[in-house]
């Protein structure tokens, strides 16, 4: 008999270098020891289990069956053949052991692992389709040299899997919160962050594209996702989404982490220019004053972390006049007026043209995406003239991280648009009347009045219904 203080003390000590419960690594090492057990004295269709005694440290073995009906027994003569046992089959057992009356698949009946339940019944009197019935196996404890191989394999395998869960677990009660990590390396433009245990992945369209990164750097991180392959969990980072600067400011500004101050909608163009607007739950906070701070201590702290983007804040009105006008912020308008189709016509001095419209037409376009209006920036002096890069739409597209897993393509820093059409415009489409046999004859500019549904999204509804 081994000692117990000595084994025990072993199991501590892994489950704090890897990060798992003591639990898990006991159950690892029963199974192991049940798989050298299996492999040395049992018939190799049985299904084995072993339990170690933590006060007493001895070990019990157990044959397990399993409750079938006649009626899900295949009726044919065939022999059982049995795959090639794995270790990676264990997991596989397990869970089929798991299933319940209504899962369990027709099956060739073995009597070495499964029991009938009129059999069961009189073992078990509660017994049914699916449990598992006992019986106890001789004790054993010399065990030769496949056997202990085949038990090492288990548990280094069963430790695998658990450290792998238990970074999901952590991992995934973060996701859509920030995370600071060291930039450990640079493949492919894609950036490798090390978050301690696990390493995460900026891809390079999650970057923002003004910055430069460097190894050995520590930053801060938007997690996107925790997704899991083949080689363990992926953790998905980001710098570009809108919902970075969100949690920056959520994190600097003590009235947005307490719900004093909202932030109702954000429009980013990252690494240039982002639109932020915010209102407030209680009369008598100042929501733009608050991400200010005093001497504009707050909002600098968020900029430091954004390098050269600048950020304007905006008072949130439910007032669609006043909350386009406020968008426009720096330019200050002289009247709106309210067109038809979700279209709004703004009116600006025409010292005020350049500043409203932005560089490239930035300001006027972050407006429309942060209002969900279609703006038309005019002169006071020329109203019906029409002002070159004055025009931008509001081009609300569904942002495929917050609404859908990543696609593949994503994974791998190469996003390409999914051809059908995601739930959220197709239900925007019945919400407005909009079934298959209108969308055949629906042109683009019924399409865009529709809120919530962008350009491209237009574009894809016609590709699909109309060609």
């Amino acid at each position: 008999m081994f000692d117990l203080r000595d084994f025990f003390s072993a199991i501590n000590q892994i489950a704090e270098e890897k990060g798992i419960s003591q639990d898990k690594i006991l159950e690892a090492i029963e199974q192991a020891i049940a798989a050298a057990y299996k492999k040395e004295y049992a018939n190799k269709s049985n299904i084995v289990r072993a339990k170690i005694d933590p006060d007493t440290g001895e070990i019990k073995f157990w044959q397990v069956k399993i409750v079938v009906d006649k009626d899900i027994i295949k009726e044919d003569d065939e022999e059982d053949v049995l795959e090639k046992e794995e270790i990676s089959q264990l997991t596989a057992i397990e869970k089929q052991i798991q299933q319940k009356e209504e899962n369990i698949k027709k099956i060739r009946f073995n009597s070495e692992r499964h029991i009938l339940l009129e059999e069961a019944k009189k073992i078990k009197p509660e017994a049914q389709v699916g449990d598992e019935i006992i019986f106890p196996l001789d004790t054993q404890k010399d065990f030769g040299r496949i056997a202990a191989q085949t038990a090492k394999q288990v548990v280094l395998q069963r430790l695998r899997e658990a450290e792998k869960e238990a970074v999901v677990d952590e991992f995934k009660n973060k996701e859509g919160e920030l995370v600071s990590g060291v930039i450990q390396r640079i493949e492919n433009r894609n950036v490798y962050v090390s978050l301690g245990r696990v390493e995460g992945v900026m891809f390079y369209n999650e970057a923002i594209p003004t910055e430069r990164y460097r190894i050995g750097e520590r930053m801060k991180f938007y997690l996107l996702a925790v997704q899991e392959n083949n080689r363990g969990p992926m953790i998905v980072l980001s710098r570009s989404h809108p919902n970075f600067i969100s949690k920056l400011f959520e994190m600097e500004v003590p009235e947005i982490a307490s719900g004093t101050v909202k932030i109702m909608a954000i429009a980013r163009e990252a690494g240039f220019r982002s639109k932020v607007a915010v209102t407030s739950t209680i009369e008598g906070v100042d929501p733009v004053g608050s991400c200010v701070g005093q001497k504009g201590t707050r909002i600098m702290a968020v900029l430091n972390e954004l390098g050269q983007e600048k950020v304007d804040i905006i008072k949130w009105s439910q007032d669609s006049e006043e909350f386009v006008a406020q968008a426009l912020s720096p330019a200050k308008v002289s009247r709106v007026e309210i067109m038809q189709r979700r279209e709004i016509r703004v009116f600006v001095p025409d010292d005020q043209i350049s500043l409203a419209i932005g560089k490239g037409g930035q300001n006027v376009r972050l407006a429309a995406k942060l209002t969900g209006w279609k703006i038309d920036v005019r002169s006071e002096s020329a109203p019906e003239t029409l002002i070159e890069g004055g025009v931008a739409e509001a081009d609300e597209e569904i942002n495929d991280y917050e609404e859908n897993d990543l696609s593949q393509e994503t994974l791998k820093g190469d996003f390409e648009e999914d051809t059908e059409l995601s739930e959220k415009i197709r239900n925007l489409l019945k919400e407005n009347g909009y079934d298959d046999e209108k969308l055949k004859t629906a042109t683009k500019e019924e399409l865009l009045a529709i809120k919530g549904i962008g350009e491209k999204s237009v574009e894809k509804i016609i590709d699909l219904y109309q060609k």
